[in-house]
């Protein structure tokens, strides 16, 4: 036996101005929507994205439910954002959206905001959807309690959602096995605003209808305040009877729009608007959907339509963008491409209160910001170009304006002065402070280190009196050992007889030693002095 869906919703808008919310329920498909509050047009997505997606309330047999679910929903983002460009006003609108498809034993959810999915099922209630909040993430990252989200002061704060922000958001989508029995309930955040999932799921599981448990929750909400739209569906699966036969839609009727050269002339569409008068012409899909024709279209299915897409629909100021999916829809019953839209007026959108969103704001801010990054890059390297520091170049050294340090491949210094004075003429401790870098304040005081190396340099290599610049220690001879075999019998040489010229060889070496060291020591000193 065939399972279909048994259904009930409602729709309230609370203490607001407006109702943001939209909601469709039918037997094989239900939709909630909550337009993002405060936006310009939210109202207006989520009625759009609801019409969107009620041409996808009919059976299926060897096509993949949750693959078109998915792809319907994410065309109509696509078309959200083809509604911000016709209409620049609406920039930053979005909304939530919760489907529930079924296709024969499986029913599909597809999820996206905060808009919530229960199911009530071998007598277990539990949430089956995720919120896509900031307060989520912290609960799913262990940095926030659960109890705490309700009172956090961004519990609001939406991370995904259907608009003109992301080209292609991320869905939840899951299949589930359906059997008799189950009863699915999809809300608007107004009901957690009010309500805890305790209380939702008493209610759901005494109700003895799904009418009553939809216009409980409803009034419990406005009891409690109803800070914001309310919405509430409530469906059931169930094995199909012969009056649950289900009607398939059929496609529009060929439209035959002559319109004559004549100035004059002008057709008017659904929202009373005026469309300027064109060529005669014969077309298979009318250029502009027609609002009744989107009633004729719901009238073709059992079903119930609340909400602001249920307004659109009465007051025929239906979004450009349900023209074009319409026309698509269209083109998929007729088997041909539909042909492309020309330009149609302007259709008045639903009102709405809030001011838009300024899409130059992000543009300004990014361009302001790399405007200060150059500035801040331009002026650090102004500043390293006021540096000197003294290093080495090819043994010698050298006198360095900027900063020792690299920018990527961009060398902030350059030599400015490469000296005389050879590295490995200056003892290790200064060769070993060279190759660190020693930094100066500026020119000036580069110069001075520069001299108190070339002072450092002379003092290692100052000359010796035999002008020898390089003196080397001369070891003392030993004196020479005499055995004793060896011994003459001639006398001793006398105390007053002179030094042997060996010793007198010594002693002149050793006081060239000396006179080196103290030669060194004052060049040194007269560095200092200097």
């Amino acid at each position: 036996m065939a399972l279909i869906l048994r259904y009930a919703v409602r729709s309230d808008v609370g203490s607001r101005a407006k109702n943001d919310d939209s909601a469709y329920v039918g037997q094989n498909l239900a939709v909630v929507a909550d337009g993002m509050g405060g936006h310009a047009g939210g109202n207006i997505a989520s009625a759009s994205t609801v019409l969107d997606l009620v041409h996808l309330d009919h059976t299926y047999e060897k096509e993949d439910a949750a693959t078109i679910l998915a792809d319907e929903i994410q065309t109509a983002n696509s078309l959200l954002s083809e509604l911000v460009g016709t209409n620049p006003q609406l920039a930053g609108m979005g909304t939530t959206c919760t489907a529930l498809l079924l296709d024969g034993d499986q029913i599909t959810l597809a999820h996206i905001g905060d808009s919530r999915a229960y199911r009530l099922k071998d007598n277990v209630f539990e949430q089956m959807s995720i919120d896509h909040t900031f307060v989520q993430r912290l609960i799913d990252e262990g940095r926030l309690r659960p109890e705490e989200a309700e009172v956090h002061p961004h519990k609001n704060v939406l991370m995904r959602v259907l608009g003109d922000v992301d080209a292609s958001p991320e869905l939840d989508v899951e299949t589930y096995p359906a059997a008799p029995g189950e009863r699915w309930l999809l809300c608007s955040d107004g009901l957690m605003a009010v309500l805890r999932d305790s209380a939702i799921e008493q209610v759901f599981r005494e109700s003895s209808s799904l009418r009553e448990c939809v216009n409980t929750l409803v009034e419990l909400t406005l009891a409690g305040g109803a800070p914001d739209n309310v919405t509430v569906a409530v469906v059931e699966v169930a094995e199909a009877t012969e009056q649950d036969t289900f009607r398939p839609a059929v496609p529009p009727e060929p439209v035959r729009i002559r319109e004559s050269d004549d100035a004059g002339a002008a057709d008017s569409d659904g929202g009373g608007n005026a469309s300027p008068p064109r060529k005669q012409k014969t077309s298979t899909v009318d250029d502009a959907i027609r609002a009744d024709t989107i009633r004729r279209d719901l009238a073709q299915r059992p079903h119930e339509l609340v909400g602001s897409a249920a307004l659109a629909t009465e007051t025929g100021k239906i979004p450009i963008v349900t023209q074009q999916s319409n026309e698509r829809r269209a083109a998929k019953l007729l088997m041909h491409k539909a042909p492309e839209a020309e330009p149609t007026p302007e259709v008045d959108p639903i009102e709405h209160t809030y001011p838009p969103k300024k899409r130059w704001v992000i543009p300004t801010f990014l361009t302001l910001m790399s405007l200060i990054l150059i500035a801040v890059l331009a002026f650090g390297y102004m500043w390293t170009q006021t540096r000197y520091y003294v290093s080495a170049v090819d043994d010698r050294v050298a006198i360095f304006n900027g900063v020792s340090q690299t920018l990527g491949p961009i060398e902030l210094s350059h030599v400015t002065d490469i000296t005389e004075i050879p590295v490995s003429s200056l003892p290790e401790y200064s060769r070993d402070r060279l190759a660190s870098t020693l930094p100066a304040r500026d020119l000036e005081h580069a110069q001075e280190i520069v001299d108190d190396l070339r002072c450092t340099a002379r003092a290692v290599t100052a000359p010796t009196p035999d002008g020898d610049t390089s003196p080397e220690p001369t070891e003392n001879p030993s004196p020479e050992p005499t055995s004793s075999s060896s011994k003459k019998s001639s006398p001793s040489p006398s105390p007053s007889a002179s030094a042997s010229p060996s010793s007198s060889a010594s002693s002149e070496s050793s006081a060239s030693a000396s006179a080196s060291a103290i030669s060194g020591e004052a060049a040194a000193r007269r560095c200092e002095g200097n």
